[in-house]
C-alpha cells in the first residue's frame, strides 16, 4: 500500500566511544525511509537537500526503493547539517552543530503521484510543516504517524498540539511524554496524550524497549540486548520506518497487527545501532530480518501460568 515519508534528509557527523565519522548520510526520513523499504515498495519521499548533496548517496536511496520524485534539491544552498557526541554509556548526547541550511525554508512540495497515499508518516518537523503537508494532502490517509520532540515542546507547544490533534498515532520518547502530557507515571502520561487526539500512541525508551498503548491497552516490546552497540543515531526513526512499513505492507491498523509492528520497528532499529549511521540497514537480508523477528518473539513469549 502506498506510503509517503516526510522528514529530513542531510548530513551527520558522529562520535561515540567507539570511534567518529565526517559527515555522512543521515536525516530522519533517510533512516525511515530505508527501513520502511524491508517491508514495503516503493516508498514515496518528500524532503529538501542543497546541491552539495552528493547524487551516489540520492541513487543509494532509489536502489532500496526509496521514489525521490519529492526530493527537492535546492541550488546554490547547503543541506541540513548535525553533529553529535555521546555520552560513554550511549544514553546522553550533546549536539555539538546545528545548521539548517536549506531547512529553515522548508516548503513540502507532494507530487501529484503521492497525492493518493493510504499511510503518512510525519518525521520530525516543525509541527507547522506538518500540518501543512496533511493540509496539502487532498484525500485523508488511512493513517497518519507523526514524530517529534522536545523542542517542540519547548518553542511552539500550542502548534504541536493542534498537529497532534490531527493524527492517529503519535512517537515519542519517555522524557517527552512526561513533558507532555505534565504526568510522572507513562500510564497517566499516555490517557492525557492520547485525550490530545491520536488513538494510538508509542513510547520509547531506548535500550529499554517501547510500550504501545491504545484506550486501555498496552503492550510492551522489549529491546533486544545486544553485544556491541556502536551508534543510536537514527535507531528512533528506524523504529518508526519499520512500524509504518509493516502496516502499509500489511494493511491492517488493528491493534495485534500494531504489536507485530511494534516488534518489526524494534528489530529494524536493532540493526541501525549496530553499525554508525545507516550502514548497516544498506545490506541487510530478509533472511537477517526474519531471525531478528524471532528472536524478539522469544524474548516476549512465554507459556501459560500454572
Amino acid at each position: 500500500m502506498s506510503l509517503l515519508i516526510i522528514g529530513t534528509v542531510a548530513f551527520d557527523a558522529i562520535e561515540t566511544p567507539f570511534g567518529k565519522t565526517d559527515k555522512i548520510i543521515g536525516g530522519a526520513a533517510t533512516f525511515i525511509g530505508l527501513s520502511a523499504s524491508y517491508s514495503v515498495k516503493p516508498v514515496n519521499l518528500v524532503a529538501v537537500v542543497g546541491d552539495d548533496f552528493p547524487q551516489a548517496d540520492i541513487l543509494l536511496l532509489e536502489e532500496h526503493g526509496v521514489d525521490v520524485a519529492g526530493l527537492q534539491i535546492k541550488a546554490g544552498e547547503k543541506s541540513f547539517f548535525w553533529s553529535g557526541k555521546y555520552s560513554q554509556d550511549l544514553n546522553s548526547r550533546e549536539t555539538l552543530v546545528t545548521e539548517l541550511n536549506v531547512l529553515a525554508d522548508f516548503d513540502p512540495l507532494i507530487p501529484d503521484a503521492y497525492q493518493d497515499c493510504k499511510y503518512l508518516m510525519l518525521g520530525n518537523l516543525t509541527p507547522a510543516v506538518q500540518q501543512l503537508v496533511i493540509r496539502r494532502l487532498v484525500n485523508r490517509p488511512k493513517l497518519i504517524v507523526m514524530d517529534t520532540m522536545n523542542f517542540w515542546m519547548d518553542i511552539a507547544l500550542a502548534e504541536l498540539k493542534q498537529t497532534i490533534e490531527m493524527v492517529d498515532v503519535l512517537t515519542i520518547n519517555d522524557e517527552e511524554a512526561r513533558q507532555l502530557s505534565g504526568e510522572y507515571s507513562l500510564v497517566k502520561a499516555a490517557r492525557v496524550i492520547m485525550a490530545m487526539g491520536p488513538q494510538f500512541l508509542i513510547i520509547k525508551k531506548g535500550e529499554h524497549g517501547a510500550l504501545l498503548f491504545h484506550k486501555d491497552e498496552i503492550f510492551f516490546a522489549p529491546a533486544l540486548p545486544l553485544e556491541e552497540v556502536f551508534d543510536p543515531t537514527g535507531a528512533g526513526d528506524t523504529f518508526a520506518g519499520g512500524f509504518i512499513g509493516h502496516l502499509a505492507a500489511t494493511d491492517d491498523i488493528s491493534f495485534e497487527n500494531m504489536k507485530r509492528a511494534v516488534i518489526h520497528g524494534s528489530a529494524m532499529a536493532s540493526f541501525c545501532v549496530e553499525k554508525f549511521g545507516t550502514e548497516r540497514l544498506l545490506n541487510l537480508t530478509k533472511e537477517e530480518v526474519a531471525a531478528r523477528e524471532a528472536q524478539f518473539a522469544k524474548l516476549v513469549r512465554v507459556e501459560p501460568l500454572a
